[in-house]
């Protein structure tokens, strides 16, 4: 293995940054500099070659928060003109390497790093290997789909596990905001501890910090034993908060002091308790506009907003449909001992020419709809989408031009030919009456990859 000698320095003042850099790179040391820890976090993985020195006080995220959010394998040097000896042990209880107080003798910086560069040396060189193509073939499986921003999703899915950063996943009802959660979890280390979903809008406002936070017994009336809250019982592992804009703002202050200093007091207790937890949040709305019109705070919305996914509603990714929707059938199949119908074209290409304003939620229950419906009447999937979709009929959208709603029968047309036939170029050549050139400007022209139709 060659020797580390790398570094990221993050310091919002880019006079010590340059000074800094300047130093390290007199002594061989590689260096890269940010003035916002947000900025340097994607480089701040489990395969992470180097350390990380930062100063305490920044605007947006702090040097104790990045602490949190990188890779725990990764030494963290923190630096600080406003030290102490409580800041100082408050630091190394959260795993910093090391903490320096300004002003310092630069020997004595590079020192530190050099000895932490020599710590992750042996920390990577012992560190179990990622089974990377696996966790690809466990995600394609779990999130699926071959559309470009399903591709995309995943990526980010991949990246963001491998940190310990919280994070936000915004999206429309019906996206798939906890499968994306769970398979967060799923593929960090903390996958091994526990995994806790918890929706927020569903608990009145009274019951939400004893939910959340526990209860001693007696603490009030009904409260006859101690109660581990929900940030306990996720402990070492990813509490998941669903609906978190609907949280009501006089509770907001109270999770923001738990997220900053990470210990809860139980409801009747005057003791803090300390916890290591992933937060991942969900939400339906915008919460930047959400804190602009003073529905959510401004300073919990940063505290939150270290990393986010944005989910793309499903006639924003409308090819991973048959995909999805031949899945949704096998699993009811299953489910209800029933077989699984094949779907030709005509299936296809409704299904493809409806907006699906539920999202992929609509789409799984239009799949179990169909598989009972077919099993009793025969009934086909057009059939069923004319008669029974709150949104009916596979039409087109009544927003778009006419070139619009041409384009988008056109796409769908070919999808649903590429679907029936597997992916057989010349098969579909024949049906549609298109010389290969043309079948292939238009597969390009609409996005549409042989391989996501090969099955």
């Amino acid at each position: 293995m060659n020797e580390i000698t790398h570094a990221v320095v993050i310091d919002d003042e880019p006079t010590v940054l340059e000074s800094v850099a300047q130093c390290l790179m007199l002594a061989d040391i590689e260096v890269r500099t940010f003035t916002n820890a947000r900025d340097a976090l994607p480089l701040l993985n489990s395969d992470f070659r180097g350390v990380v020195v930062s100063d305490i006080r920044m605007p947006g995220m702090d040097g104790m928060s990045l602490l949190q959010a990188v890779d725990p394998g990764i030494p963290v040097i923190l630096i600080t003109g406003h030290g102490g000896i409580a800041q100082a042990v408050e630091a190394m209880k959260l795993g910093a390497y090391d903490f320096i107080e300004k002003p310092y003798k630069q020997d004595r910086l590079i020192d530190v790093i050099k000895r932490a560069c020599q710590q992750r040396k042996v920390t990577l060189a012992t560190q179990p290997q990622q089974a990377t193509a696996a966790n690809d073939d466990w995600l394609a499986s779990i999130i699926i789909g071959e559309s470009e921003p399903t591709r995309t999703l995943r990526q980010q899915v991949q990246g963001l596990a491998r940190v310990n950063a919280d994070v936000v996943i915004a999206g429309e009802t019906g996206t798939g905001k906890e499968l994306v959660a769970r398979s967060l979890h799923a593929l960090s280390i903390r996958r091994e501890h526990p995994f806790v979903p918890i929706n927020v809008g569903a608990i009145p406002e009274t019951l939400l910090e004893s939910e959340l936070f526990g209860h001693e017994a007696g603490a009030f009336t009904g409260a006859q034993k101690r109660r581990i809250g929900l940030f306990e019982a996720a402990h070492q592992g990813t509490l998941f908060l669903d609906e978190i804009e609907s949280m009501p703002m006089s509770f907001q202050i109270k999770l923001l002091r738990v997220l900053q200093e990470r210990e809860v007091v139980r409801v009747g207790s005057n003791t803090p308790i300390p916890i290591n937890v992933r937060i991942i949040s969900a939400t339906k709305e915008d919460l930047r506009e959400a804190a602009n019109e003073g529905r959510f705070r401004e300073d919990l919305y940063y505290r939150l907003m270290v990393a986010d996914i944005h989910l793309p509603a499903l006639r924003d990714r409308i090819d991973d449909v048959p995909a999805l929707f031949s899945y949704f059938l096998r699993e009811a199949g299953r489910n209800n001992g029933l077989e699984v119908p094949k779907l030709d074209y005509e299936d296809v290409l409704a299904l493809e020419l409806h907006d699906w304003p539920g999202n992929v939620r609509e789409l799984k229950h239009t799949a179990e709809r169909y598989l009972l419906s077919q099993s009793i009447s025969g009934i086909s999937v057009s059939d069923l989408m004319r008669l029974g979709l709150s949104n009916p009929s596979a039409t087109l959208s009544a927003e778009r031009s006419l070139s619009e709603r041409i384009d988008q029968f056109e796409k769908a047309l070919i999808s649903a030919e590429l679907t029936h036939h597997n992916g057989n170029i010349k098969e579909v050549m024949e049906v549609l009456g298109l010389p290969r050139r043309t079948l292939n400007e238009k597969m390009q022209k609409h996005g549409l990859r042989r391989e996501a139709f090969i099955r």
